[in-house]
C-alpha cells in the first residue's frame, strides 16, 4: 500500500472515530415515604447526564461531576449498569453514534428533596404497569393486554403470532404465568417493539394504550435497566437500606 493510500485510510478512520460520542447517564434512586423515586432534570423527562470529557479522571468521576453540577446531589453507592451503543438509537443525531454508559446510583431519603434544577419522580409514573404493590394494575389488564394480543395477532405468519403471544405472556404474566418483577427491561422493549409507547413513535395512540410518562432519547430504557438491576440485587443485598 502506497503512503498516500495509507494517509487517506487513516483520515477516513479518524473521521469515523469522531462520529462517536460518549455520554454518561445516571439512574439516581431514593426511597421517599415508601415510594421508589428517580432523580430527573429539566421537565422531569431527562436523567442526569453529560459527555465524558478529557478532563475527567475516570468514567465514575465524570458521572459524579455531572450529577452534582446538574442537581446538587452528591452520589453515594454507584455501579455501572449497561452500555448502549446501537447505531442511530437517538433520532436527533443520526449522523453520529452515541454511546451511553449508564450507572445506577443510590442516595439517602433525607436528600430526596426537589429543587428548581431537579426533582424526584416516582418511577411508576414512567412504568405504571410495574406497580404491583396493590395487585395487578388496571393499565396492564385493561389497556396493555388487549393491545399486545392485537399486536401478536397482527403478524403475517402463524409462528410469529405464537412467538409474540408467548413473549408477551412471559414478560407480563399473562395466561396464568408468574409475574417476574426483574423483567422490567424486557417489558419495556416489548412495548417499544409493539409501538405502544411514545418513544417508539406511537404518538397519542401509545399514550392512550400504555400511559406512563415518556422520556427523552432512550432514558426510559436506561431507567428500566436500573429498576431491573435494583430489583434483582435487593433480593440478596439490601443496598437501598445501607
Amino acid at each position: 500500500m502506497d503512503p498516500q493510500t495509507r494517509r487517506t485510510k487513516k483520515g477516513k478512520a479518524a473521521v469515523k472515530a469522531d462520529e462517536a460520542k460518549v455520554d454518561l447517564t445516571a439512574v439516581v434512586v431514593a426511597v421517599n415515604d415508601s415510594e421508589p423515586c428517580v432523580l430527573t432534570v429539566g421537565h422531569a423527562d431527562t436523567l442526569p447526564s453529560g459527555p465524558f470529557a478529557l478532563e475527567h479522571r475516570s468514567l465514575q468521576s465524570g458521572l459524579r461531576g455531572w450529577v452534582e453540577q446538574q442537581t446538587g446531589h452528591a452520589l453515594g453507592y454507584i455501579e455501572q449498569l449497561y452500555t448502549f451503543a446501537d447505531r442511530d438509537r437517538i433520532g436527533t443525531e443520526r449522523h453520529q453514534r452515541v454511546i451511553s454508559i449508564s450507572y445506577l446510583a443510590l442516595t439517602r431519603k433525607e436528600q430526596a428533596t426537589n429543587s428548581a434544577a431537579c426533582g424526584w419522580q416516582s418511577w411508576y409514573e414512567y412504568f405504571p404497569w410495574e406497580d404491583h404493590r396493590f395487585g395487578t394494575p388496571p393499565v396492564l389488564l385493561d389497556r396493555l393486554r388487549p393491545r399486545l394480543i392485537e399486536w401478536a395477532g397482527g403478524a403475517s405468519e402463524p409462528t410469529t403470532q405464537r412467538e409474540r403471544r408467548q413473549r408477551a405472556a412471559i414478560a407480563f404474566g399473562f395466561d396464568d404465568r408468574h409475574w417476574n418483577e426483574e423483567l422490567t427491561l424486557q417489558r419495556y422493549e416489548l412495548l417499544y417493539e409493539a409501538a405502544l409507547i411514545e418513544e417508539a413513535g406511537g404518538g397519542r395512540d401509545a399514550i392512550a394504550a400504555a400511559a406512563g410518562k415518556p422520556m427523552v432519547a432512550d432514558h426510559r430504557r436506561i431507567l428500566a435497566t436500573g429498576i431491573a438491576r435494583l430489583r434483582s440485587k435487593i433480593k440478596y443485598r439490601p443496598v437501598v437500606f445501607e
